[in-house]
């Protein structure tokens, strides 16, 4: 009986072992620190929607990053980073870099987020087709993004030049035709940015998140370096360069706003 009990505690055991094994396997795997890249566009004092934050709960998500030990870094110092140029921006215990970016350029990030990360000393990327600058009624002015970019704490890059739906365009175009249109896209967008603000324009945002492989490649033919999604939690080293992941930022805060962060690392970048 002695013998039965001793030989089934060690089966148990056994069984136990196995079972905790891969646990064990997975509580030791190093995660690989990824860098939150958070993309908003408009902003007001009152009034919410999709797309805008308002201004009080912007400040309260700034207080949460600070709270928690976030250290806004200029975008480029990120790129740098997942290049290899910057490896200390991704250790665990240097404290947690994050990125502030803002696509389209609406006449609120003058008036409403200026304000705000002049007294923070917070940087961020404006992403800006051209073609809405001092033209839309809802876009920002010349004069606007040159005084912004002079403060050294905004840097305006590209978001192609007037904002196109690459699906559709493709979709209505010749092959050679919408090849030559996307590299006006891109082409034109940069050199109008840098003959207007005097600025180095060599990163991009994509229009509506649309990224495939032909995209990309046009990108890196137009002397971008990185490109940048519109989904795909936090970038990592290895992220596709002309599909690096961002994280969409509405008019959550507190928890609701740290839950965007937390879970960002076990998100896959888009293809």
């Amino acid at each position: 009986m002695k013998r039965n009990l001793t030989r089934c505690r060690t089966i148990c055991l056994a069984i136990v072992a196995l079972i905790l094994a891969p646990l064990a396997c997975v509580a030791q795997t190093p995660v690989e620190p990824g860098i939150p890249i958070l993309a908003y566009h408009r902003f007001d004092p009152s009034t919410t929607g999709p797309t805008t934050v308002r201004t009080p709960v912007l400040e309260r998500q700034l207080d949460w990053l600070e709270t928690h030990q976030y250290q806004v870094v200029p975008l480029s110092q990120v790129v740098d980073a997942l290049r290899g140029g910057g490896r200390d921006m991704l250790r665990a215990d240097t404290g947690h870099a994050v990125a502030i970016t803002v696509d389209d350029g609406h006449v609120s990030v003058y008036t409403q987020l200026y304000p705000i990360i002049l007294r923070r000393n917070v940087p961020v990327t404006l992403f800006i087709y051209p073609s809405a600058i001092s033209n839309a009624s809802y876009a920002l002015t010349w004069e606007q993004l040159a005084e912004m970019v002079k403060s050294g704490l905004v840097e305006v890059q590209s978001h192609t030049f007037w904002h196109p739906d690459f699906r559709k365009e493709r979709a209505r175009r010749t092959s050679d035709d919408y090849r030559a249109f996307v590299n006006s896209q891109l082409v034109r967008s940069r050199s109008t940015l840098e003959r207007r603000l005097g600025a180095r324009v060599d990163m991009l945002a994509w229009p509506f998140g649309i990224i495939d492989a032909d995209l990309q490649s046009a990108a890196e033919r137009a002397g971008y370096r990185a490109a940048f999604a519109y989904e795909g939690g936090c970038a990592v080293p290895g992220s596709p360069p002309y599909a690096l992941p961002r994280i969409p930022v509405s008019n959550q805060a507190g928890a609701a706003f740290g839950a965007l962060l937390a879970p960002a690392s076990a998100r896959k970048p888009p293809p």
